[in-house]
């Protein structure tokens, strides 16, 4: 999740109360996105849902397009999504987001058929590109220490997991580390070596949980190649091992054409440089504009499909389901906690 979203984490909230009904400023009328571009079978149409368990247990309720209260995952799933990124923070305080919570959200998603992914943040709570803390229990550690923890965690989530039957699609080693993860050991500009070591260690365990899973290292500003290309041509000189490129792409109601021009440019260069296929693991907009949003879903999920080679994987919503939720504004349900109409990009076939 990238630094501007932990800063709306600031700002004061409406007082519409969870449930309640709310206007959004546009009312355009729900609609069915009935657009087919061809997209394969195998095209992942995500939504991230790490707040979900959180928001319940206080009280959240959800509705689905005609206002019948349902379960949020069901919603989600009617509205084309067929994928659940689920972050994993390390010993949260509050125990949200730890790997119990991460289960429980993960049995959910696959009783109901969607394909996961799951984020490893290795922080006790967010980390983004401004931010990469250490866990409280690794302070103090070295590379070397700081390696085999990240190794023993992300195997134990895993094999939790898999132990429930749960085999996640992809994992990612590392949340928009746009400058490495657990600094300053692993800061990319201050030691890129000891970045690829850390990616390496968490790629090895995911391997050895189940070779089958898809590695990605993310980093946010897709539409940024000169970051991308600095990032991994530094893993590459330094031996990381990863299977998929992630990016995050966050843009305005005003310049949302011109970045979603950009991010492809540098999909298709990632692609050609690397080898690798890519993946957009986080895009949002401003829930108070859906049909604009949609139109940047729509255009976003068009560009991956065209990438070169069929290597654009796919595209994930990050927290739809957020209305009036600690300040964070790009979901995309509006105050009476009803999907608006940007998610009928994801009926897209």
């Amino acid at each position: 999740m990238q630094s501007m979203k932990c800063l709306l984490f600031l700002l004061l909230i409406a007082t519409t109360g969870c449930g309640k009904s709310g206007s959004n400023t546009d009312t355009t009328a729900q609609t069915t996105n009935t657009a087919t571009i061809g997209l394969p079978s195998t095209f992942a149409k995500g939504a991230d849902v790490g707040w979900l368990t959180q928001m319940e247990a206080t009280g959240y309720k959800f509705y689905n397009s005609s206002g019948v209260q349902q379960d949020c995952l069901q919603i989600l799933k009617d509205k084309g999504i067929n994928a659940i990124r689920l972050r994993v923070w390390v010993n949260p305080t509050d125990g949200w987001c730890n790997k119990a919570d991460v289960l429980a959200k993960a049995i959910r998603a696959k009783n109901m058929g969607f394909r996961i992914m799951i984020d490893f943040h290795y922080a006790d709570s967010w980390a983004d590109p401004g931010k990469q803390p250490k866990p409280a229990a690794w302070v103090g550690q070295d590379i070397n220490a700081l390696k085999t923890s990240v190794y023993n965690h992300t195997l134990d989530v895993l094999n939790t997991l898999q132990a429930n039957n749960i085999t996640p699609e992809w994992v990612q080693v590392g949340n928009e580390t746009n400058d490495g993860m657990l600094w300053e050991e692993g800061r990319a500009s201050k030691s890129m070596a000891n970045f690829a070591a850390l990616i390496n260690s968490g790629c090895s365990a995911v391997k050895a949980a189940n070779s089958s899973i898809k590695v990605i290292v993310h980093i946010s500003n897709g539409f940024d190649n000169s970051l991308f290309r600095w990032m991994f041509d530094g893993l590459k000189a330094n031996g990381a091992n990863y299977d998929v490129i992630g990016m995050s792409l966050y843009p305005s109601t005003t310049n949302w054409a011109d970045l979603d021009n950009q991010c492809l440019v540098n999909m298709n260069d990632m692609v050609s440089r690397y080898g690798k296929p890519v993946m957009i693991c986080e895009i949002g907009m401003d829930y108070a504009s859906p049909t604009t949003s949609k139109a940047f879903i729509t255009d976003m999920i068009t560009k991956v499909n065209s990438v070169s080679g069929g290597n654009g994987l796919g595209v994930f919503y990050w927290e739809p389901e957020c209305y009036n939720w600690q300040g964070y504004n790009l979901g995309a349900f509006d105050l009476s906690g009803k999907p608006t109409v940007a998610m009928d990009a994801f009926l897209l076939k």
